[in-house]
């Protein structure tokens, strides 16, 4: 076997590793949402007091990932990650095996802090070993394991609520977690997360070079943070109330209006995967998001404004859907360019903290507008949001141009 042909196989071990990892993580995100009815009945409380739990779990990931990425880059990704696959199936099987409120609560807090070690470790781990050339193939796979995740909890619980019942259901979800885990404990020599220090420099300088909090406090990676909370709030916009804001603007029945959301949704999973290839065939990756969020938002905007049978919105909802997830791998690729080396765990702990950010903002901002004004106003938030994305996007880069400039003169 050829040494090209050695590193291609290795690569796809590692993104399989990577991705299996990445699909648990997003796997027990959904996992808790469908079952909320029932958790209600069982521990006699209401909806508010069983969605306490979604809150715990994403304010603890949020709050533990930015130093979940210091420790990435100070002990090594491979641990951690190994680690959090096994806490994040200890916590669900957990809640499945002591079906109380309390414990509840309790393992969801646990496993919020073992979803925060996914993202840090992650892109790490696929920095320092894929090849360059296959970069973008490499996160669009990483990315689109991640969606198949979250589609696939819900599933995976209703079949096992029609067979057993909802504790059953998640000790199960916990078991596949220890699968996962063993799996990637066998692959862990592949999950290396250094690269080798360039020929004359010493490695642990290179990693020194610009880390710690200063990094992250510098303009590039802050304005990489606000990108990642402006893509978290237009997409959290249009997923989670373009349903029922069809109902009430194109008189939609249920039915197909959750058929207009699934064709986003399955639209931005292929568009995933077309963006790897097309970040790897550019250099220009702030173009392809740019062309992107502006091809996204006009569809969107179009949808909410213009008259439209189901059909039509159904197959707007796609095509829209298809060019929001061709930003993704570009995405990535953007702020890896403005990574030190040696720092890709802290930078992508702390910048993917931006989707839980807008995680929050979302049902506050798009909620009121539910509740106090015209749902058509959706297609104008979340556009706009869409527009702002864009221009950061350029702003980073020029940002980061002079950012790299003053780097060089200072070492120099």
């Amino acid at each position: 076997m050829t040494s090209i042909a050695k590193a291609s196989r290795r690569d796809t071990q590692v993104i399989g590793l990577i991705g299996s990892a990445h699909f648990m993580s997003h796997f027990y995100i959904f996992l808790l949402p469908p079952l909320l009815p029932l958790l209600t009945d069982e521990f006699g409380v209401g909806y508010a007091a069983v969605g306490l739990a979604i809150t715990v779990f994403n304010v603890t990931s949020a709050f533990a990932q930015p130093p979940a990425g210091f420790l990435v880059d100070r002990i090594g990704a491979r641990a951690l990650l190994i680690g959090g696959v096994l806490l994040s199936g200890v916590a669900f099987a957990g809640i499945g095996l002591w079906p109380t409120y309390g414990a509840l609560i309790f393992f969801a807090a646990i496993a919020g802090i073992a979803n925060s070690v996914y993202h840090p470790a992650d892109y790490a781990i696929l920095s320092a070993n894929v090849d360059g050339e296959r970069m973008g193939r490499a996160f669009s796979l990483h990315t689109f394991a991640g969606y198949a995740g979250g589609a696939a909890a819900p599933l995976a619980m209703a079949f096992a609520i029609q067979f057993w019942d909802w504790k059953v259901g998640l000790v199960l979800s916990g078991v596949l977690g220890f699968a996962v885990f063993a799996l990637l404990l066998a692959g862990a020599r592949l999950l290396n997360d250094r690269r080798p220090a360039a020929p004359g420099q010493c490695a642990p300088a290179a990693q020194k070079q610009n880390g710690g909090l200063s990094l992250l406090l510098s303009t590039p990676i802050l304005m990489c943070f606000g990108f990642f909370v402006l893509i978290s709030m237009s997409a959290g916009g249009i997923s989670g109330f373009a349903v029922a804001a069809f109902l009430v603007i194109h008189e939609m029945a249920l039915q197909e209006a959750q058929y207009a959301l699934t064709g986003f949704l399955v639209g931005n999973a292929l568009g995933i995967l077309a963006g790897g290839y097309i970040a790897d065939r550019t250099v220009h990756h702030e173009r392809v998001a740019m062309l992107g969020f502006l091809a996204t938002a006009v569809v969107v905007f179009l949808i909410g404004q213009l008259a439209l049978p189901a059909l039509a919105v159904i197959v707007a909802m796609s095509v829209g859907g298809l060019m929001f997830g061709v930003i993704m791998p570009s995405r990535d690729m953007l702020v890896r360019a403005i990574t030190p080396e040696g720092q890709t765990g802290k930078v992508f702990g702390f910048v993917t903290t931006g989707f839980n950010v807008g995680g929050m903002l979302v049902p506050l901002l798009f909620g009121w507008v539910m509740d106090n004004g015209d749902p058509r106003w959706i297609f104008w938030i979340a556009p706009i949001f869409m527009i702002m994305a864009t221009l950061s996007v350029f702003a980073t880069r020029a940002v980061q141009t002079d950012y790299r400039a003053a780097m060089v003169t200072r070492n120099d």
